[in-house]
């Protein structure tokens, strides 16, 4: 390898790195800030919240990586422009894409790994991840008391505690209510102290207390009035209660499967399967509806209608329209009625197949969308290449002022047009074809556009060059200002000459 391109390699590599990291960092923040609510208060263990976090990174990739090689790209040939190193490279001899021919081999590596880590990684990802994220929704708040509160999260009991020692832990001035007997049968229970905390393996809720009372309310599934009170006292009690839901019970990853759970070949065969499935069901509900249901004659109504009118002419049948003005009032009830069942069954069988449709359409737009998400991705980190490379050829700006400025406006206006392709994508308004690569399409010629720019020593984004031309304008403006006026000065003078010389003097002669 020439020592050259060791050089564009290593100037490459290092802020690729630095980059990517900084973006994962940004996206996992926004990830903690929206689900900061459901982790806190659960008692997570470290290692559930680390496995968490590496599930939620991985998930971000295809996301944060053409960012990533945005910024490192404009960083990169900004420094090297900025350093006067790639004004040498072309004195050299060294062309644009020669320069870049190290980084469009490296990039390309990384475009390629990048469909393997969306096809493989991501989708195992999503599915722990969810998996994760049901089973902290599903697990309960630690047991924590504030003094003068009640504390509801245990299922049909209510605790209060006057007055929470931060040392020992020890509980003044307890109340609890307890409604966990299924016949009604309701329990409380004051003491002056004790300690109420939950078993190692929050199974079992351990409480002890100490010199209180006991009102048990007895009804056994009777009325109130049929109720008995019994009162007892107690020095110390203790009470070891079957608790469900505080232990973190990890469940199945293998039920939450959805479209972001499947690599390319599952979502290929969901895609046969479903298109199969929409066909079959909208022909089945399409079909009858309107040759069975909506375009027949009903025989039942037609042969009651025939055996009460016949025509005058003999002939057997009359239609159903003709008949029905002429028959008896409560005839024509019955026909109403017959007629409204009819519909009323036709538009139930309707909406039943047509929410079976619906749901089988949805789930075919959305594999179509991942089906493209996939392949998308390397074909837009190669495009963010092309367009932060010559950005940074142009610009001449290192460091990550400027460069991070024009990523993230980039950044910006393919976020949006991709969330709006696949917005009409997943709503069935557009193709997946068009949805999730409309962004490549706009990219694409701005990538090569700027790259013809920077090949050609363009001055597209000099700001240098903008500064010059707008004083070279503004001189030329008040040159242009100072010539108008000092000519018309010199006309206005001559008129002032030629109409003070036309004037009549006193005697009513013209002064000449």
């Amino acid at each position: 390898m020439k020592t050259i391109y060791k050089l564009i390699l290593k100037s490459y590599l290092g802020p690729m790195i630095m980059t990517f990291f900084i973006v994962m960092f940004v996206l996992m923040m926004n990830f903690v800030w929206r689900y900061i609510d459901e982790l806190v208060g659960k008692g997570l263990s470290a290692g559930i919240i680390i496995e968490l976090m590496a599930y939620a990174m991985a998930n971000m990739i295809p996301l944060g990586l053409p960012l990533a090689t945005l910024l490192a790209a404009i960083m990169t040939m900004g420094n090297l422009g900025e350093n006067y190193e790639l004004l040498a490279m072309k004195s050299a001899g060294m062309s644009l894409p020669r320069i870049m021919r190290p980084l469009l081999v490296v990039v390309g590596i990384i475009a390629v790994g990048s469909f393997f880590v969306s096809n493989n990684l991501v989708p195992y990802a999503n599915k722990k991840m969810y998996s994760i994220l049901y089973d902290i929704r599903q697990q309960k708040q630690t047991i924590e008391f504030q003094d003068g509160l009640f504390f509801n999260g245990i299922d049909n009991m209510s605790i209060r505690v006057g007055r929470q020692d931060p040392e020992t832990h020890l509980l003044r001035d307890v109340l609890i209510y307890d409604n966990r007997e299924v016949n009604g049968n309701m329990n409380t229970i004051v003491a002056d102290s004790g300690y109420i905390r939950l078993s190692d393996d929050k199974k079992f809720l351990l409480v002890t207390l100490f010199h209180g009372e006991t009102y048990e309310q007895t009804r056994n599934s009777q009325w109130y009035t049929k109720s008995s009170l019994r009162h007892h006292t107690f020095d110390m009690q203790d009470q070891r209660i079957s608790m469900d839901g505080f232990a973190m019970e990890r469940s199945n990853s293998d039920q939450f499967s959805n479209s972001q759970t499947k690599n390319i070949n599952e979502l290929q065969h969901d895609i046969d399967s479903l298109e199969v499935e929409v066909n079959s069901v909208t022909g089945r509900s399409y079909e009858p509806l309107l040759k069975e249901q909506i375009f027949v004659k009903d025989s039942s109504v037609l042969a009651m209608v025939d055996s009460l009118r016949v025509d005058k002419r003999g002939y057997g049948r009359m239609y159903a329209i003709d008949s029905l003005k002429q028959l008896p009032v409560r005839e024509k009830e019955r026909v109403w009625d017959q007629a409204r069942t009819l519909a009323k069954n036709s538009r139930n069988m309707f909406s039943f197949d047509e929410s079976m449709s619906k749901d089988a359409l949805n789930q075919l737009y959305r594999s179509k969308v991942e089906w493209h998400r996939k392949t998308s991705l390397p074909v837009s980190i190669i495009i963010f290449f092309l367009i932060g490379a010559p950005l940074g050829a142009i610009i001449r700006k290192g460091g990550l002022g400027m460069p991070i400025v024009i990523s993230v406006i980039f950044f910006v206006i393919y976020y949006i047009i991709s969330i709006t392709g696949e917005k009409l994508a997943k709503e069935g308004s557009w193709d997946a074809v068009y949805g999730m690569w409309l962004s490549t399409f706009i990219l694409a010629p701005i990538a090569v556009y700027l790259t013809y720019k920077a090949t050609n020593d363009s001055s597209l984004l000099d700001t240098d060059w903008y500064a010059g031309r707008i004083k070279v304008l503004r001189e030329k403006l008040h040159l242009n200002g100072v010539f108008k006026g000092v000519k018309w000065s010199k006309l206005k003078f001559k008129r002032k000459n030629e109409q003070s010389k036309s004037q009549p003097n006193g005697n009513g002669e013209h002064i000449e």
